[in-house]
């Protein structure tokens, strides 16, 4: 009897760790275990002495032309001394590895582990490293562009309400909101702000901290080309929704800002946008769910879109009560 069609697989961690060895020159005291699924698959190899991350990219989920340019861009940084986990190469000196799933051609790379853990209650001191940190980023790649999308009001609102359409009725208050919202989107309201690589995901998740301050930046499977305002506006939101006591979100949100601003300020108008940027991104991810619904179809649900929906509405409309002030070097 021939194998069932699949449309994504969970590779065996065994399998995979004999695959590393081999490819890598590991020694055989190197165990594979699976981390986690998701986006993409996350296992983890170590030895008890060097621990490395084995992400197995989903399949037809990015080129290898996009995970290419993903890892010159992390190469760039490691280049520039940031801490960012960064791709190890083979014994022949590639990074990107192909296996035959029962799905198709899946991609593999081997990263370094970011060490310390992943906190999400951070002190004010993190947030100050973390926007020093994402300030370098960006004054790196200030300018540039690489081959990957282009975060603008079609791939941040348009598109994922196209994909939302698919599950959920347009006569939804959730779904006219997204619509509405979209509307009020210019890309020109962008264009006098700074303008290069973005890695559009940094939030406590994607990154470990070590001694409370030591950061390491993971996971630039979204990265591409955008105003760069977006970053501050997705963290600053992200950390919102994270610290129900707005006093404290207010301290570590300036900690944040002074961070980033101490490496590179930030004009008024591009902070007026930090809530439209961390709004816009919401809603791109919200089109992820439903452009993958292999991976997120539990949280496809009215109740869950009316949910995420009064996230990005009670963040607006926090920030249309709170000034968002700059912070004076």
């Amino acid at each position: 009897m021939n194998p069932f069609p699949v449309t994504s697989s969970i590779v065996s961690a065994k399998a995979l760790e004999e695959f590393a060895q081999e490819k890598y020159g590991l020694n055989k005291n190197y165990t594979c275990t699976l981390f986690r699924t998701g986006m993409n698959h996350t296992y983890f190899l170590s030895d008890n002495e060097t621990k490395y991350a084995l992400r197995v990219y989903s399949h037809n989920w990015r080129s290898k032309s996009e995970i290419l340019e993903e890892l010159n861009l992390l190469n760039l940084l490691k280049a520039n001394h940031l801490s960012v986990s960064f791709p190890i190469a083979d014994k022949s000196g590639a990074f990107i590895q192909e296996i035959k799933a029962p799905e198709g051609i899946r991609y593999v790379v081997l990263f370094s582990f970011a060490k310390g853990g992943k906190i999400r209650f951070i002190n004010l001191e993190a947030c100050y490293a973390i926007g020093a940190l994402m300030a370098k980023i960006h004054n790196i790649t200030l300018n540039k562009t690489i081959d990957r999308i282009s975060y603008d009001q079609k791939s941040l609102l348009k598109l994922p309400y196209e994909h939302l359409k698919r599950f959920f009725s347009e006569t939804l208050p959730e779904m006219e909101f997204i619509k509405d919202f979209g509307s009020t989107f210019k890309d020109s309201d962008f264009e006098p702000t700074q303008y290069g690589v973005v890695h559009l995901d940094i939030w406590y998740d994607n990154m470990s901290i070590a001694n409370e301050k030591d950061i390491t930046l993971f996971d630039f499977d979204f990265c591409g080309n955008g105003s760069q305002i977006l970053d501050v506006g997705y963290f600053c939101k992200q950390l919102f929704h994270i610290e129900t006591n707005k006093q404290q979100y207010e301290l570590k949100k300036d900690s944040f800002l002074e961070g980033y601003q101490s490496k590179r300020p930030l004009s008024d108008k591009e902070l007026k946008l930090t809530p439209q940027a961390g709004a816009s991104v919401y809603v791109f991810y919200l089109g992820v769910q439903a452009q993958r619904f292999d991976w997120s179809n539990i949280f496809l649900s009215e109740n869950y879109l009316k949910m995420y929906v009064g996230r990005i509405q009670a963040w607006k409309d926090y920030c249309e009560t709170t000034v968002i002030n700059p912070i004076i070097q």
